[in-house]
């Protein structure tokens, strides 16, 4: 009917639209998830019980969202060129994955702050492949952390 002979598409859904945004979105939110958590105190209070539960969820929740977000990244729009160019980025992401891990394992901000870095590095390579330049700034929100930004 419409005499295609050939289609190309470099994901599952050809869209095109990858942003690493949600996973650092993700990682900060894991450190301001420790910082509520090291900082909640009168543990004998029922408030305290469903803060750190509500806390422990969410950090929960976000460290898997931030390794999705790279693993989909990686998996669909990453490829032998890019990987040819950064070859390191396959280590990027596997210590993404192992710090994600140990973000939900633990409430270390030192781990927690790891993965935010690893995540940065991964943005950084990921604007550097779509020929964005990149700026690092403050977020705008706590915990206010260093974050890659493309320069748009």
């Amino acid at each position: 009917m419409f005499n295609i002979k050939e289609v190309k598409a470099h994901c599952d859904v050809p869209c095109g639209i990858y942003d690493p945004s949600t996973a650092q979105i993700a990682a900060l939110s894991v450190v301001r998830m420790v910082d509520l958590m090291l900082a909640a105190n009168n543990e004998h209070d029922a408030s305290y019980h469903n803060d750190m539960s509500r806390y422990v969820a969410v950090k929960e929740t976000e460290a898997i969202k931030c390794k999705e977000e790279i693993c989909i990244i990686w998996g669909d729009f990453v490829k032998p060129p890019q990987i040819a160019e950064y070859p390191e980025i396959h280590t990027i992401v596997h210590n993404i994955m192992m710090l994600g891990g140990a973000a939900k394992q633990h409430a270390s901000r030192e781990k927690a702050m790891e993965l935010l870095a690893e995540v940065n590095k991964f943005a950084e390579i990921f604007w550097k492949i779509k020929g964005v330049a990149t700026k690092v700034a403050k977020s705008p929100y706590a915990p206010n952390e260093d974050v890659v930004y493309p320069v748009l």
